[in-house]
């Protein structure tokens, strides 16, 4: 494993932040010709690591190749490469309506950026979830300060070294620590705040915000449904959910948390999930060189709790000392078991039955929090359109899994406790931007009707308006 350098002091941040807030004032980060620059140095840079990620990707999570350039070093460069061909349409300002009143004039948006930022993120996709909310804060024309998580070494010590090789401190900082650094972070006052990881944090992080009043973007995650329809086809419907449910051995805060199964199906539909899984990690999955690891012992210990033994249809299987879970799904689940009592966060898939669509609801309607997403399996639109007004979640798919924060131009985000503020493609732009609102007033003419005094001005002024 290795070790990270020695934690940042209390001065150290205050300097980093201090430094940052200097260097934003100085306009050297607004240009278009320097956000292109610095995103072109940032793609290089991921490139040149990306064989030194993967590997940190393997020692830290246990990620075959194929998912860490899929979901992380790949992702991100494509990211950069779709941010950089557009970004010169998204920093032009945006022509708005006028009203009445206001004439004679124009008005116009204005993108600014917010100026320094804190990036907190997560374990479950350290490479992804560090750059994707950096690309988009570059992209903006800001300053950054990362913070990656303690429970990724390796990984965390290769981003390190690609921001501290890459970037000046004063633009892009890297802090080294645990839970007392971003504590120290949290003291500090920034113009924004992007958090990735549980709401549990995510609290914290927005009662130490209030504060110093800084905005925040949280991303969270919730007991996200999978509801298969009693006119789902099946066989797309398995393959589909088991590549999102088990992709990074389930800890994905958008994987399907659990199914919701039409009755009259279930049967046919967990016959269809054993095999599948079977199928692509073998009888024995802990052989498997494309199934993933827990990240650490506390969190095998909380997923491996979960498993009710009376209940699995297929896997179960536990090893302490490599923190391998199989692909398991427990099935005729209830609210009452202890697996739905808590975001999974592991390859544990429970099934439950409903006879109609009132009861998915119910359902969802008693869980904590939100969800961050949800998957509708049906081949009616009817169906379809009834979940996604009905359900109240982040974002989804319809006869799909996970794949809606492949596209760039949805905004990824949660709602509610699974979430706050969206980001991704120009969405990400708009996150680490201020809108700034302005009319220009014509000098031309000018219109007396708003200025005292307002004698017999008031029938005019009821006609505008009306």
């Amino acid at each position: 494993m290795t070790n990270l350098p020695h934690p940042s002091s209390e001065q150290e941040i205050i300097d980093i932040v201090a430094n940052q807030r200097k260097f934003f004032k100085t306009g050297a980060t607004k240009s278009y010709e320097s956000r292109i620059e610095n995103l072109s140095k940032l793609k290089a840079a991921l490139i040149h690591y990306e064989a030194e990620l993967h590997e940190a990707l393997k020692q830290d999570l246990g990620k075959p190749e194929f998912e860490a350039y899929l979901s992380e070093t790949g992702f991100t460069q494509h990211d950069i490469s779709s941010t950089m061909k557009r970004l010169k349409s998204w920093m032009k300002p945006k022509r708005t309506l006028t009203s009445l009143l206001t004439q004679p004039g124009s008005s116009k948006l204005y993108y600014a950026p917010l100026g320094v930022n804190l990036i907190i993120a997560p374990y479950n996709y350290p490479i992804n979830l560090t750059f994707s909310p950096l690309v988009a804060a570059i992209a903006a024309g800001n300053t950054a300060v990362i913070k990656t998580s303690e429970m990724t070494p390796n990984c965390s010590a290769i981003i390190r070294k690609l921001i501290t090789e890459t970037f000046p401190p004063e633009y892009i900082a890297y802090v080294e620590g645990e839970i007392p650094e971003t504590t120290l972070l949290l003291q500090q006052k920034f113009d924004h705040i992007f958090f990735t990881g549980s709401p549990q944090v995510g609290s914290i992080i927005m009662s130490a915000a209030a504060k110093q009043l800084t905005p925040v973007t949280l991303e969270l995650g919730g007991k996200s449904p999978c509801i298969v329809h009693k006119d789902a086809k099946l066989d797309i419907a398995v393959k589909r959910i088991v590549n999102g449910k088990f992709l990074n051995a389930g800890q994905t805060c958008i994987a399907p948390d659990y199914v919701l199964v039409h009755e009259s199906i279930k049967e046919a539909f967990l016959a269809k999930l054993k095999a599948r899984i079977i199928y692509v990690y073998g009888e024995e999955a802990s052989q498997s060189p494309d199934f993933a690891r827990i990240v650490n012992d506390n969190h095998f210990q909380r997923i491996s709790g979960l498993i009710d033994a009376d209940k699995v249809w297929v896997g179960g299987q536990t090893d302490a000392a490599t923190h391998f879970i199989a692909p398991t799904v427990l099935r005729d689940v209830t609210l009452e078991d202890k697996v739905m009592s808590e975001e999974i966060f592991g390859p544990l898939l429970p099934v439950l039955e409903y006879k109609q669509l009132s009861d998915v609801y119910a359902v969802v309607d008693q869980l904590p929090q939100h969800p961050l997403a949800c998957y509708i399996y049906s081949e009616s639109v009817e169906v379809q359109q009834e979940i996604i007004g009905t359900v109240q979640f982040g974002g989804g798919c319809i006869n799909d899994c996970i794949m809606h924060i492949a596209n760039h131009y949805l905004p990824f985000g949660g709602v509610g406790e699974s979430g706050i503020g969206a980001y991704h493609g120009i969405h990400g732009f708009e996150c680490f931007s201020h809108k700034k609102a302005i009319l220009k007033s014509a000098t031309f003419m000018d219109i007396p009707l708003v200025y005292a005094p307002y004698k017999d001005k008031i029938k005019f002024l009821r006609k505008l308006l009306k």
